[in-house]
């Protein structure tokens, strides 16, 4: 009867970026098993230190920081103007994203104190930008921002408690342009990092209503538009659009990786190596 690898094992293997196939490897008996594990062990942590080696001598910036500052660079060359909100956010401005007490979304804020938390999302200090920003600029009014955003998420290899999000928006361009700009940023983004097998689907969301969800294999981002109930709770009457991506997700999806943790901000792992190698 053939055999698998033992839980320990295969859990090293998923740690060393181990292929699907890598992982699902079976044995005629526990010696070919063994010895076979050493072998591929050996081979990953080769690799591993390859990388790293690249890394301090070629590249000197990690995945997630050489991804930031591509999208960062296309969006602007496209009219797009960057903006840095605060990671504590009031409780009051989740309440008018109709996050409350009963609320899914929750039970996964942190809190650090009865009035503030840690953002679990871009959106409130947007909208709270967009808000000043009709009295000041003309439209349309384009602005993102890349940032941490925080959520007790299950600890699975999809997700993270710190997360890089990417906001892309745009307040005030025609109603009919809404569905031709989401595909045209789906397809920047998307290319920008290196992704070219993907789908679009039309979802339902608690927040946003029906959404513009990017897939590839996992959920890679989401769109939204408006007019949409939410914006009276802002004052905004305009058209909009806007589509976030979570970084550590386009990166884990570009490389092959198995495991989110790999190409998140991290004292374990750097640029997607396990420092235990």
């Amino acid at each position: 009867m053939s055999c698998g690898w033992t839980p320990i094992q295969k859990q090293r293997l998923i740690e060393l970026n181990a292929s699907d196939e890598q992982q699902e490897m079976l044995f005629q008996d526990i010696q070919e098993r063994n010895r076979t594990f050493q072998e591929l062990e050996q081979q990953l942590v080769k690799k591993g230190k390859m990388k790293l080696n690249e890394l301090k001598e070629i590249k000197r910036r990690p995945a997630l920081a050489e991804l930031e500052s591509k999208l960062v660079d296309v969006l602007t060359e496209k009219g797009f103007v960057q903006v840095v909100t605060p990671i504590i956010l009031a409780k009051g401005l989740l309440a008018k994203m109709s996050i409350d007490d009963n609320h899914p979304l929750y039970a996964q804020v942190f809190w650090i104190d009865e009035k503030k938390c840690l953002r679990p999302m871009l959106a409130p200090n947007l909208y709270s930008l967009w808000r000043e920003l009709i009295r000041l600029w003309e439209k349309p009014i384009k602005i993102f921002e890349v940032g941490s955003c925080f959520r007790k998420e299950s600890q699975g290899q999809h997700h993270l408690n710190e997360f890089t999000m990417l906001n892309v928006t745009e307040l005030g361009l025609p109603l009919e342009k809404r569905k031709e700009w989401l595909e045209e940023m789906t397809e920047l983004i998307m290319k920008t990092a290196g992704i070219s097998d993907y789908s679009v689907i039309t979802e339902s969301s608690v927040v946003y209503g029906e959404t513009y969800d990017v897939v590839s294999g996992i959920e890679l981002g989401s769109g939204a538009f408006g007019p949409h109930p939410l914006d009276q709770n802002w004052g905004i009457i305009d058209p909009w659009v806007g589509i976030g991506f979570g970084l550590e997700r386009l990166l884990m999806v570009r490389e092959g990786g198995q495991n989110i943790h790999r190409m998140a901000k991290s004292i374990t792992y750097l640029d997607g190596v396990r420092l235990n190698i």
